[in-house]
């Protein structure tokens, strides 16, 4: 007797993307399982804090209509849970030499006092000008992860945490996958497991690198750190880059740098150490005056980067069942959603040839 698949698609990992995908997935009527290895708020990945920044300003314009997408997205995701999870506020990404960002209604900015005036509460360093985005703005991230998981659920999606997937293999009708709780059968498998991506997939693995990232969080209602004072930002720095996100809604300021240790994900990101957290705290006083700059949050979680910091999305060549999501090079949550639907577009065998710049095949997988 033949057995029928338990589901069209498996979805591997319930972070930012595989979250998003199972919601896109199940809205579509699709029968979708979702596995995640670590329970429900976990620290482990790269989707777990309270906020993240969201901007039109990106290096190079190929990505402007992924960037357009993922804002639609998010008005959508809004509308459909009658939820707040944008605030825009602005952005100023500050930057010696020539300007590296653009985007739709982005603008240079060299002229210190013009700086003061967009942006009252960020000391930009003498001699760097800044890109200055308008329709910049906070994610609320917890409340989006927790978001796009009910809708995954309200239309059908079993979301199963603390579910290992070891592995998976072709068959003729799809994919057979090897979990804690047994072996699944589905049409698709979805490949958003983060810094684990590279395990399941190793052709991918050589492409990777997992770094530990610390980001600081202070004290709320900080007039300081109050939009429109303050609004999201960075400073490049050769040091590592530093982005800040300011108090919208009561999440605090928060403040990380753009680059970290190498890390195996098998083990728990180091909490920041007494001298990382000074450092951090020093960074946050130097681009924020006024602030309190005692912590109230130390985070530390794990980016997955590609050399070039492009996602990598898209079917296998060698087993075009299998979709993969991964390596957002820590600017992938801002995408979340649209990456969601990107992934169930490919899962319906519709053509995204707008994301040919991030695809798999670009990657030769």
């Amino acid at each position: 007797m033949t057995r029928h698949p338990d589901a069209d698609v498996v979805v591997a990992g319930l972070g930012v993307h595989g979250s998003a995908a199972a919601a896109s997935l199940a809205r579509r009527g699709r029968r979708v399982i979702a596995l995640d290895r670590f329970p429900p708020g976990h620290e482990r990945g790269s989707s777990h804090g309270r906020t993240r920044m969201i901007r039109r300003a990106y290096p190079n314009p190929v990505w402007n209509e992924f960037v357009d997408r993922a804002f639609t997205a998010w008005a959508a995701l809004e509308a459909e849970t009658g939820e707040r999870l944008v605030h825009r506020t602005g952005g100023l990404y500050a930057f010696r030499g020539e300007p590296r960002l653009q985007g739709p209604d982005c603008v240079v900015v060299d002229d210190p006092g013009e700086l003061a005036r967009r942006m009252p509460g960020l000391a930009v360093p003498a001699g760097y000008g800044a890109v200055h985005d308008p329709a910049a703005g906070v994610v609320e991230a917890a409340r989006a992860l927790a978001a796009l998981q009910r809708v995954a659920a309200s239309h059908g999606a079993q979301l199963r945490h603390g579910v290992r997937v070891h592995g998976w293999e072709p068959t003729a009708t799809g994919v057979r996958v090897t979990t804690d709780d047994g072996e699944l059968t589905a049409g698709r498998l979805v490949v958003a497991a983060g810094s684990w991506s590279g395990a399941l997939v190793p052709a991918l693995a050589p492409l990777l690198e997992v770094w530990r990232i610390l980001t600081i969080t202070v004290r709320t209602g900080q007039p300081a750190g109050l939009p429109p004072n303050l609004g999201t930002f960075s400073v490049d720095r050769p040091e590592g880059l530093v982005f800040g996100i300011p108090d919208a809604d009561g999440n605090g300021v928060k403040l990380g740098v753009d680059a970290g240790l190498v890390w195996d994900p098998e083990r728990p990101a180091d909490p920041p150490s007494p001298q990382e957290v000074a450092g951090l705290r020093e960074l946050l006083a130097g681009y924020v005056p006024g602030l309190d700059t005692t912590p109230v949050e130390l985070t530390a979680c794990l980016y997955t980067m590609t050399l070039d910091r492009r996602f990598v999305i898209g079917p296998l060549a060698a087993a075009p069942q299998v979709v993969v999501a991964a390596a957002c090079s820590g600017h992938g949550f801002k995408f979340g959603p649209a990456i969601g639907d990107a992934v169930a577009d490919l899962c319906d065998g519709k053509p995204r040839d707008d994301l040919d710049f991030v695809s798999t095949a670009r990657r030769g997988l």
